[in-house]
């Protein structure tokens, strides 16, 4: 098990996927506030209430000490006075009115970081059961959604400290995840099961697009981790153009997000625009001063699809690295977000934890790129499988997501003139995803 920091999209937003673009009004109703983001499903905010009001009941009811793992964060903060102040403060920060609180006496659903441990405590030998509707994927992640768009949040989940404890407890929750106890749910119960009635609905083309087999237990699955990076079968996504080295594809299959140019090595990465940061977002790398003024071209990964990594390019792996993060950190400047840090996902590139992967391509008018794969919240494990000095095909697997989906980046030089296929959609939060290995750009000569 290499490194399973990612945990998890947990229910992942199942037919649904990272989480929301729009942001909630404050109306006293609990009228399901609806929502699309890239190609997955409209959920609603009241179904997330639902999960969160069960889990709260179920916790209450359950009153089992903290694991080790949890009890450790309790511990860092209150023997810590700024970690202390600040957990105590993004709770007294949250808006004291719908829809950052459900229960009669209108407090927030989460009311204080003892309460918030006791959830986390609870999810943490659960597997993401299939959920048409609800938004419910990254259980941690919606626990801590509203203290996650306050200042003290802010400050919080920013704190090195922090982000340690918040690891130590993802891997730990990675043991459970990769373990034959977690394939319960890859049954077929037609509500909850993966390969049930409803699930199946929503991928209706499941085995024919995946290695599986129906006919054994679970799939053939060995585990929750095994089923989420599960694989295309031969032929399901070719590469494009494999001869022609001028035709860039596809990394992930993912929805397009944004395309920028001439970023900047400094720039202010957590105002409203999200502005890039190359020196920031690459860690301090001296390969990074090559791509000043270059261009970035950012996508994000649905929920119910495929989760692993491919080469853009035939070339050269020159230099990989994980860099460790955050994982509940969101910028301030978009509000509170009802699925955050979905709406911070310029802003997470500079932050968050992720993997970079700089290849020289065999094309010269290409030369040095990096992909850049960017974990969000749970979904942190980057997992490269590619070694420095290894020649690579176009479409060759570099790594994956474990758990889920997720967002990255293609960033090339300020010389290499492209022209992007985003396959007649535009960039945005309401974009579909455009499968892996296809055309994403081809080089032009200048």
């Amino acid at each position: 098990m290499k490194n399973l920091l990612f945990l998890i999209t947990f229910f992942f937003l199942v037919s649904c996927g990272l989480m929301a673009q729009q942001k909630v009004t404050g109306k006293s109703s609990v009228k399901p506030v609806p929502y699309r983001v890239g190609e997955w499903l409209p959920t609603d905010h009241a179904v997330l209430n639902q999960w969160m009001k069960d889990l709260i009941a179920e916790a209450e009811a359950d009153q089992s000490p903290l694991l080790p793992v949890v009890d450790e964060l309790k511990q860092l903060i209150e023997s810590d006075p700024e970690v202390y102040m600040l957990f105590h403060q993004m709770f007294d920060q949250v808006p004291n009115k719908p829809p950052y609180n459900q229960d009669p006496t209108g407090k927030p659903e989460v009311r204080n970081y003892l309460h918030m441990l006791q959830l986390i405590n609870q999810v943490m030998t659960k597997a993401p059961e299939f959920n048409k509707t609800g938004l419910v994927g990254f259980p941690i992640n919606a626990i801590l959604d509203w203290p996650m768009g306050t200042e003290a949040g802010a400050s919080a989940f920013l704190n090195p400290k922090v982000n340690a404890q918040f690891k130590k407890i993802l891997n730990e929750w990675a043991v459970f995840l990769d373990s034959p106890d977690s394939r319960t749910v890859l049954g077929d119960d037609p509500h909850t099961g993966w390969f049930g009635k409803e699930a199946q609905e929503a991928m209706p083309d499941f085995e024919q697009d995946f290695i599986c087999d129906p006919e054994l237990p679970y799939h053939g699955f060995t585990s929750w981790d095994n089923f989420f990076t599960r694989q295309f079968r031969p032929g399901k996504r070719p590469v494009a153009s494999p001869d022609d080295d001028a035709v860039i594809a596809n990394a992930c299959e993912s929805a397009p997000y944004r395309i920028a140019t001439n970023v900047q090595n400094r720039d202010k990465f957590w105002i409203k625009a999200q502005p890039y940061s190359l020196e920031h977002m690459m860690n301090g790398d001296p390969l990074e001063t090559r791509f000043v003024g270059g261009t970035i071209y950012q996508a994000f990964l649905s929920a119910l699809s495929y989760h692993r990594w491919h080469s853009p390019v035939s070339g050269k792996i020159v230099k990989t690295n994980v860099v460790d993060g955050s994982y509940y950190a969101e910028t301030i400047a978009e509000g509170f977000d009802p699925a955050g840090p979905n709406n911070s996902q310029g802003f997470i590139t500079e932050v968050a934890t992720r993997a970079l992967v700089f290849i020289e391509a065999d094309n010269p008018d290409i030369g040095l790129m990096c992909v850049m794969f960017v974990g969000m919240a749970e979904v942190s494990t980057c997992d490269i499988t590619v070694y420095e000095g290894q020649h690579v095909t176009k479409g060759d697997e570099l790594g994956m997501f474990h758990f889920g989906g997720s967002t990255h980046c293609l960033i090339f030089r300020p010389e290499v003139n492209l022209e992007f296929d985003m396959h007649g959609q535009k960039p945005g939060l309401d974009s579909d995803n455009i499968p892996v290995r296809s055309r994403i750009a081809t080089v032009v000569k200048k």
